[in-house]
């Protein structure tokens, strides 16, 4: 060990009464803060994108096939085109491709005795992967699909139920709109399950029910559908899947979009959480930085005496400074340390607990969701070690200034 690291040891954990301990322990803490603070935060921030990027791919998907239709919208009703068993041999071999639904989706408004509400009909058949729709079902079942004809359940959200004041199994009629002017169709349906995602563009907008129900409303053959829906292993490989799919599989008049590109407000919101993580970040280093460098410019002064004996006895400049970077740097470990049991400890309370409450409307979940991914714990605590050990280099040099023969009169 250094002389300049054996003085700044001894300093640092020195039991005397004296005000740089007082200043040693406040800094200790605040530094504790903030790297707890950046940890749950960024903890925080990924659960939140974790949920909600789950609930938008569980319900639909991560790629989306329809016929090529100039400025459709997400609820702009598909053009339908036949079941290509050659493209769903195609895409299901490739390796990111997990699973694919058909599906057609229509207008439609469903009444009540005493209410009515617009909603989007989206229909699927028997092969429909359930387990992704499943996690969501919170009274009732999936649908009952018959050998013939189509389905008369359907599968309404909590909240169109509450609106509508419709229980389970309760019948209600369905007035699907038809094109060209025509009269709407009506459906009297039975509801056979209750549904809730907490995403308002979905729980507001779509009941799930038979696609042959649309086929006959439609007037399409058995074998037309409005679209596929892919889902993938890795949502990472969204675009380059979705890329490779539109330039080498698709013939001319189909078209594929990521739900990146159908639904981009929810995406948006994903990424400012991005930008609010960021900005904690930094928040919270400049706070650990402006203490530390506080505490060091507190810790020099009160150490004159030290300096002047120091300097006087032919001790070099640089090395008195390492004294107080190494001092800074005990503070520092310490901080962080404490930092790590305090921000994991309440990042596993809250993940095993969910004591912290969430308005379920606002932020698409009732409970603060958290996942730790510990890379980026290992790059707080060593950035921020780092960082402001780089930046107490500049009041250390204080240390340069001081005379031997003022510093050993001062008191």
């Amino acid at each position: 060990m250094s002389l300049s690291a054996f003085i700044a040891k001894r300093i640092a954990f020195n039991r005397e009464r004296t005000f740089s301990r007082f200043i040693i322990r406040i800094a200790v803490a605040a530094t504790a803060l903030s790297v707890a603070i950046m940890i749950l935060a960024t903890a925080l921030i990924n659960g939140f994108q974790q949920v909600v990027s789950q609930k938008v791919f569980s319900f639909c998907g991560h790629i989306h096939i329809t016929r090529f239709q100039p400025n459709a919208g997400p609820l702009t009703e598909e053009l339908p085109f036949s079941v290509n068993d050659t493209l769903e041999r195609e895409i299901t071999a490739i390796p990111a491709v997990k699973d694919f639904n058909r599906y057609a989706t229509k207008s439609a408004i469903i009444k009540s005795p005493d209410e009515i509400e617009g909603v989007i009909f989206k229909g699927v058949d028997a092969d429909y992967h359930w387990e992704y729709l499943q996690q969501f079902i919170t009274q009732g079942s999936i649908l009952h699909f018959p050998d013939s004809g189509y389905s008369q359940e359907i599968i309404v959200s909590e909240y169109l139920a509450r609106e509508l004041n419709l229980k389970l199994h309760d019948r209600l009629l369905v007035y699907f709109i038809q094109n060209a002017g025509e009269p709407p169709r009506v459906r009297r349906l039975n509801v056979a399950g209750l549904y809730k995602t907490s995403i308002e563009d979905y729980d507001k907008t779509f009941v799930i029910g038979d696609i042959n129900l649309l086929r006959k409303l439609n007037n399409w053959q058995e074998n037309e559908v409005g679209g596929y829906e892919i889902v993938l292993h890795d949502y990472r490989q969204m675009d380059s899947v979705n890329n490779l799919i539109y330039d080498h599989y698709l013939p001319d008049r189909l078209a594929s979009q990521t739900i990146r590109e159908i639904y981009p407000n929810i995406f948006d919101w994903l990424n400012l959480q991005n930008m609010n993580e960021r900005i904690i970040l930094i928040i919270m280093i400049i706070v650990a930085i402006i203490n530390m460098v506080t505490a060091i410019l507190i810790l020099i002064l009160e150490r004159t005496n030290m300096v002047g004996i120091l300097k006087s006895l032919g001790m070099p400049n640089r090395s008195i400074q390492r004294i107080f970077i190494y001092q800074a740097g005990y503070i520092m470990l310490a901080g962080v340390l404490l930092g790590n049991v305090l921000g994991l400890g309440l990042a596993y309370l809250q993940k095993a607990t969910g004591f912290f409450k969430l308005p379920e409307d606002i932020y698409y979940m009732p409970v603060a969701p958290i996942l730790l991914k510990y890379w980026q714990v290992a790059l707080i605590d060593a950035g921020t070690l780092v960082l402001c050990i780089f930046v107490l280099l500049i009041p250390s040099l204080l240390v340069r200034s001081i005379s031997p023969v003022k510093a050993i009169r001062f008191k």
